[in-house]
């Protein structure tokens, strides 16, 4: 890996004006440039940072419409690319990332070869009591769903948005079909895995106050697992059938065509004994549920495969 000479940390921002301000202060020398993304904030952050804070290494960047967390990040991530930045950190403005980790964020990449690191919340279980419980579920429900989106199946925490990212990875990544929305971190993921990107989950603890948070974990969770849904099958045919071939390529359509049979098959006789008050004969049940019993043991063999492929992208 090249020698890094520039660091950037890309800010989105949107109703975060009363904590901006202490964020920046805390962001230490070891950043280069600062990128407040002001994302037609109705508070005006971004004026308000241009008017209270002095610092050189901050520019500030105007939305011209609402693009979203994701798209205002995409924003901030092209102008730091732009200006050479080798590393590229993204945190929140409104105080629950905390700027002194930006060096735990870094050293992987700098040291250990990895291309993305991510914060996780969750890796110390002492501290998940500072976590409200609906965020708490929330994100373990995500988390678990993203795990098959992704195939990063050792990254916890999906939509924490405290990341860095080096400038060569991030150019592979076609960031115009990157969601803009809240989805935006878990689209990450799952467009680095298809680059085969190293990723690396960062421990931190959660900071929660009287903020609000705009996005309602619970809320999302049905439009989040569709759009995870879509992100695996996308990942399974990519993965498993254009670009390369394996014994799991084999093992999931099979898996899913005996259940399936065994399922309608098991169905469709049950029911017509039920109405013709006659027991279902031995063959019948063994024919039913081995086809299923069998159709779950090719499908929990290509997750185990599919698990130990994500160990190639882990550190």
């Amino acid at each position: 890996m090249p020698e890094i000479l520039s660091i950037s940390v890309v800010i989105p921002c949107y109703k975060v004006k009363n904590h901006i301000l202490s964020v920046l202060s805390r962001i230490g020398p070891l950043v280069t440039s600062i990128y407040i993304v002001d994302d037609c904030c109705p508070q005006k952050t971004g004026e308000f940072v241009s008017l209270h804070c002095d610092d050189p290494r901050i520019k500030v960047l105007q939305t011209p419409k609402n693009l979203g967390v994701g798209g205002a990040v995409k924003l901030g991530y092209r102008y730091a690319l732009e200006n050479g930045a080798d590393i590229i950190l993204k945190l929140d403005g409104d105080n629950q990332m905390d700027p002194a980790l930006i060096p735990n964020f870094i050293k992987p990449i700098l040291s250990d070869g990895a291309d993305y690191t991510k914060g996780n919340r969750f890796h110390n279980p002492t501290r998940l009591l500072k976590m409200p419980i609906t965020r708490l579920i929330g994100n373990s429900v995500l988390s678990l769903i993203s795990k098959f989106s992704s195939g990063y199946w050792h990254i916890f925490d999906p939509t924490n948005g405290y990341t860095a990212i080096h400038k060569d990875a991030l150019i592979q990544i076609p960031l115009e079909k990157i969601d803009s929305r809240f989805f935006f971190e878990s689209d990450m993921l799952f467009r680095l895995n298809l680059n085969g990107s190293r990723v690396k989950d960062v421990p931190m603890e959660p900071l929660y106050s009287n903020e609000e948070s705009n996005l309602n974990i619970l809320t999302a969770i049905p439009i989040f697992t569709y759009k995870h849904a879509i992100n695996f099958i996308k990942r399974i045919i990519y993965s498993y059938y254009l670009r390369d071939m394996s014994i799991a390529s084999i093992e999931l359509p099979l898996g899913m065509v005996l259940i399936l049979f065994g399922v309608i098959y098991g169905g469709i006789e049950w029911y017509g004994n039920l109405h013709s008050s006659t027991p279902a004969s031995p063959g019948v049940v063994m024919l039913a549920g081995l086809t299923v019993l069998i159709g779950i043991q090719l499908l929990l063999a290509f997750i185990s495969y599919d698990i130990s492929q994500s160990k190639v992208n882990s550190l």
